[in-house]
């Protein structure tokens, strides 16, 4: 998304998008605020903190905004709920997809819920930060954050009572996983009306065994990345009992040549995105290393012959019936929320939260959503929508007469299975 900027004066259009969210808010000067700090969030300002928008901002103060961010009553995650619904009946386009990802917001110090030094997917190493689990739709036309929240890592914060107390943790704020909190996420989406069609997630939560089996149990498609060394099972009957579960990368070399093809998902920065890729029927492995009676693809990808590019891999349960070219299409749709992150930090100030609270960082986010959500309704309806150019640069146009033809034509909109 291209974020137009804005100037700090009201905008009519902001103002008309807010009243449906007015019911949240009993008070006039807290549903002032609530317009103050979504325009701050679209202004051109450096840092979207609530000092930095209360010198920016005619008609409101840094004290103001914090107030309405810390003490005044209202919900967060009905605020969600609200413009998920909004969401839902003016921007979809149906047979819609939910990624499942996590993002880092880098923190200096030490009493920010949630902050540790963790995995930052976002600073590529670990570092001192929060993680914040979101979850965001996508379709053909369309893509919005739905909701997210910070995890809480096991014995720095969610079991320390002095930093919970500290915080304003909530007692019934037990220790999850990401993958539970992803969980957690997809039920309230669904709670306003969200179902979506698959999910899809990377392979931290593709070795998760309890999110996997969380979304089995709910009937719920996905495609998930996974680790080369994943140990899964071939089906009954194709393997001895003694053998036990393979490695991902073992049982995708075993494959002979002709089982690979090209397949083309999506226009990358650099060209056309084609690989070579197959599939392979099998079984994730449970506790144990037992083998699990429900089954699914093993998906492989890698570079086409003399080109460079790592091997990947992914699980698909749910998806029986798809040929494997939409199962590539629905893999590689993270992009769209790495874009995401980059315009949520970059222009609306996902990462400037400076609190320390829970209930204060989860309304920051809310806001942030909701601000984006905003941009969504305001682009598409406006016919100023555009597809950016994805970060995603690692695809290869391949010489004339390589290999095997490409599995399929090139998809609409944006590389979205038809």
């Amino acid at each position: 998304m291209a974020v137009p900027k804005t100037g700090p004066e009201p905008l009519v259009d902001l103002g008309a998008f807010l009243e449906s969210f007015g019911e949240l808010l009993r008070r006039s000067e807290s549903r002032e605020a609530m317009e103050r700090y979504a325009t701050g969030l679209l202004a051109d300002l450096d840092r979207k903190t609530a000092a930095g928008m209360g010198r920016a901002l005619p008609g409101t103060n840094g004290q103001r905004l914090q107030e309405f961010l810390t003490n005044t009553r209202w919900d967060w995650r009905e605020m969600d709920r609200l413009r998920i619904a909004h969401m839902i009946e003016h921007a979809t386009a149906g047979e819609g997809v939910v990624v499942v990802d996590d993002t880092g917001l880098p923190k200096r110090g030490s009493h920010s819920v949630g902050v540790a030094r963790q995995y930052s997917g976002t600073l590529g190493r670990v570092d001192n930060c929060q993680v914040l689990v979101t979850t965001h739709y996508v379709d053909r036309v369309f893509d919005w954050p739905v909701n997210g929240r910070i995890y809480l890592p096991e014995e720095a914060w969610a079991t320390n009572e002095e930093r919970r107390q500290a915080a304003h943790v909530p007692p019934e704020v037990a220790f999850q996983t990401k993958g539970e909190i992803a969980l957690d996420l997809l039920a309230e989406g669904r709670e306003a009306g969200l179902e979506p069609g698959v999910v899809v997630a990377d392979p931290g939560y593709g070795d998760q065994g309890r999110f996997l089996d969380g979304l089995e149990a709910r009937g719920q498609p996905y495609v998930v990345g996974l680790h080369c060394d994943e140990r899964l099972w071939l089906p009954d009957g194709e393997a001895a009992d003694d053998e036990g579960p393979s490695e991902a990368q073992e049982l995708l070399e075993a494959l002979p040549e002709e089982a690979w093809e090209r397949v083309f998902w999506r226009e990358g920065t650099k060209g056309p995105l084609v690989k070579n890729f197959t599939r392979l029927r099998v079984a994730r492995a449970g506790p144990g290393g037992t083998q699990m009676e429900s089954e699914g693809w093993l998906v492989g990808e890698r570079p086409l012959l003399g080109h460079a590019g790592d091997r990947k891999f992914y699980y698909v349960w749910g998806l029986d019936e798809r040929p494997l070219a939409d199962l590539v299409h629905l893999a590689h749709l993270r992009w769209i929320v790495e874009r995401h992150y980059q315009d949520a930090k970059g222009e609306l100030g996902l990462d400037d939260y400076e609190g320390r609270l829970w209930h204060g960082v989860h309304r920051h986010v809310a806001l942030v959503m909701l601000a984006h959500c905003f941009l969504t309704l305001r682009q598409t309806y406006a016919g100023h929508r555009k597809e950016e150019p994805p970060p995603e640069t690692s695809g290869t146009d391949p010489p004339e007469g390589e290999g095997a033809p490409i599995a399929s034509s090139p998809p609409p909109g944006r590389g979205f299975p038809p």
